[in-house]
């Protein structure tokens, strides 16, 4: 019998229960990362504040039941009544979607924030909020709080008290905001210093000058004291610049610097030629990374070439029956950060990593092009020099690129059949249902190729270590054997040539063993996609596979335990007769265990490939795959866990005492 819908049966989420209800929609996710994301939208709300000229730091505070605080020195979230709600401006702002001061350009001619719904979401997914508003010598006060309610139901980020005032130092003026993050939605998820940390410190190096502090009380150190972090750059993005060269060596110094300004459109650019071969190039709009590139990035790109062919004829560097250099060779070995203020940005997606604004492409690379000529006219000899001179090289390095790219293309056109005993392809021809696993070792590679699904799956097997690109011309990369092999069964090209419509697998996973040279192996993948198959990652199509570190085996069951972690707790359940196996190996595993453990994808984990933060990337990259031993070692030194107990040693004994207590 067909049940009856009506106009009763549309449910109407009122305030901010929308939110409650779907928060993927709003912040992506409620891991970790959807956290730390409702975090983000107070901070914005303090740096908009700042980038329209309204304070000059910003304070994070993190406590001990993992609520936060942040705290700016802005003109303080209006208090007063608005004239149609009938309600404070701070009501309004942390409990109503889509109500803010962002959009018109009265009150804000920059900002990060767009939509009027950050201060209201972190509201709806918090325990409970609380404001302090400083203003003319008053400090106001308001709380909210996700209350439960008889029926089950979540009150999201109702308020608890009404607007609060007492004297305070007039000299104190901005707001500060409080709230824990609801365990209903998180889960015991914790804020991480380092996360945020990094941040800070990127926005310290986007906003010369500006002062950023993050204390966390969670952490006690030498005399009691709470860990503290403070981060401020004078020099702005030319120290980011210095930042991310550390560990290369730079051609000239100090980084080329430039700022131009157009009515309320402000592009600064920063950059500096190193002796490395590949350019790295990060883009901000109103301090959002944009990594994905867009307009912007294409009008420097533009202004480079064409400010340097120019000056270069103008000053016969470049003899007249010599072609002009390209702007792949003036860019080879550059690091740069490129950031623009401007209003009305337009993102293409919801994820705003990329810019889409076709008039900045023109504006960018005209304000550029003259700012860059103009700092050429008063340069000295040997930063012209060097720039020339890099460009010289790399422009014959090109050309031997080419004869190696085009033995990379006659590759890609090979037929499967060329590699026979090397790779067992698939039989679908649908990429989206189509997996490649780049399997560590001939022996692994054989039980893969023996346990896998042969309608889906593609076994690659890699004999020894692949190249490690960072320290390689691309002409050398090209013609290493496995990497010739892994452009081959992807489809899609190299470097500038890359093109990700000709993927033919929708999945490329990287399955190595999990000890040292496992880890060694993944590291060097790792990097030559991030350099010269980047879309691979942005994309959402590289993976980890995570096969099982131990088997336990008690009578007729069998399990796998993933990690260190996952082997204690195991061990606790299992009775008196067991036994323990450590794999050292993807090879020691037949191909029946290699499908039901790391292969099925009804059964195995993945772990995938993301970039939250490109230029955290980079200097990731060149520390621990570059020339710099001694940035390795300070790395080292600061992350390792050189007191980390025996794991399966600790574990073992536990479940023997187990066993002796039982007998």
């Amino acid at each position: 019998m067909e049940r009856d819908y009506g106009a009763k049966d549309i449910a109407v989420l009122k305030g901010l229960d929308a939110v409650r209800k779907r928060p993927g929609m709003y912040i992506g996710t409620t891991g970790v990362k959807g956290m730390h994301h409702i975090l983000w939208e107070i901070v914005d709300n303090g740096m908009d504040e700042v980038l329209n000229g309204y304070g000059n730091s910003i304070e994070i505070e993190i406590f001990k039941d993992n609520s936060i605080s942040v705290t700016d020195h802005g003109r303080g979230i209006p208090v007063d009544i608005h004239p149609t709600e009938h309600v404070s401006g701070v009501e309004l702002v942390f409990t109503t979607l889509h109500a803010g001061g962002k959009f018109n350009n009265k009150n804000y001619s920059v900002s990060g924030g767009l939509h009027g719904v950050g201060a209201s979401v972190t509201n709806a997914l918090s325990e409970w909020l609380s404001v302090d508003v400083y203003k003319k010598g008053t400090k106001y006060n308001m709380r909210f709080a996700s209350v439960e309610l008889k029926n089950g139901e979540i009150a999201s980020g109702a308020k608890v008290q009404e607007l609060m005032t007492e004297p305070c130092d007039p000299k104190i003026k901005g707001t500060k905001v409080t709230f824990k993050p609801d365990p209903r939605v998180f889960g015991n998820e914790e804020f991480s210093f380092d996360t945020i940390a990094k941040r800070l410190k990127e926005l310290a190096f986007l906003n010369g000058g500006v002062k950023f502090s993050l204390t966390d009380n969670r952490v006690v150190g030498e005399g009691g004291r709470a860990k503290v972090r403070k981060f401020c750059y004078d020099g702005g993005i030319s120290d980011f610049v210095l930042h991310l060269n550390e560990g290369k060596t730079a051609k000239y110094n100090p980084p080329i610097y430039i700022e131009k300004k157009q009515d309320k459109f402000v592009v600064e650019i920063a950059f500096q030629h190193t002796d490395t071969y590949t350019e790295s190039l990060f883009s901000y709009v109103n301090d959002i990374p944009t990594t994905e590139g867009g307009t912007h990035e294409t009008g420097f790109k533009s202004a480079l070439t064409k400010a340097l062919n120019d000056f270069g004829r103008a000053k016969n560097i470049i003899k007249e029956k010599q072609a002009n250099f390209s702007g792949e060779d003036y860019r080879e070995g550059l690091t740069a950060v490129l950031t623009v203020k401007m209003q009305n940005m337009q993102f293409e997606g919801q994820t705003k990593t990329k810019l889409g604004n076709p008039e900045v492409k023109s504006i960018v690379e005209n304000l550029l092009t003259d700012g860059i000529k103009d700092y050429l006219n008063k340069a000295k000899k040997d930063v012209i020099d060097a720039i020339y001179e890099k460009a010289r090289v790399a422009a014959k390095a090109r050309e031997s690129a080419a004869k190696a790219k085009s033995v990379a293309r006659n590759l890609n056109n090979m037929t499967s059949s060329a590699l026979i005993g090397k790779m067992a392809n698939c039989s679908g021809r649908k990429p989206e249902f189509n997996e490649l696993f780049i399997v560590e070792g001939d022996s692994a590679g054989g039980s893969a190729k023996q346990g896998r699904d042969r309608a889906t799956q593609a076994i690659l097997p890699l004999r020894g270590k692949p190249l490690n690109v960072e320290k390689k011309k691309i002409e050398d990369i090209l013609k290493n054997d496995e990497i010739k092999l892994i452009i081959n069964a992807l489809g899609t090209g190299f470097g500038n040539e890359f093109n990700i419509n000709n993927l033919k697998y929708h999945k490329v996973i990287i399955l190595a063993d999990a000890d040292q040279d496992g880890a060694h192996i993944r590291a060097i993948l790792l990097t030559m996609f991030f350099r010269y198959m980047r879309e691979l990652i942005t994309g959402g199509y590289l993976y980890i596979g995570m096969p099982p570190l131990y088997k336990i085996t008690e009578k007729n069951k069998i399990q796998y335990a993933y990690d260190d972690e996952e082997l204690k707790k195991i061990l606790e359940t299992v009775g008196r007769n067991y036994t323990l196996q450590r794999y050292k190996g993807l090879g020691e595993m037949n191909p029946e265990q290699l499908w039901e453990t790391t292969m099925n994808p009804k059964t195995r984990s993945l772990m995938k490939v993301s970039i939250d933060d490109n230029a955290e990337a980079e200097r990731l990259i060149v520390t621990l795959m570059g020339d710099g031993a001694e940035l390795r070692r300070e790395y080292i030194f600061e992350y390792a866990d050189f007191n980390k107990v025996d794991t399966l040693a600790e574990a073992t004994k536990k479940a023997e005492n187990k066993r002796n207590h039982a007998n």
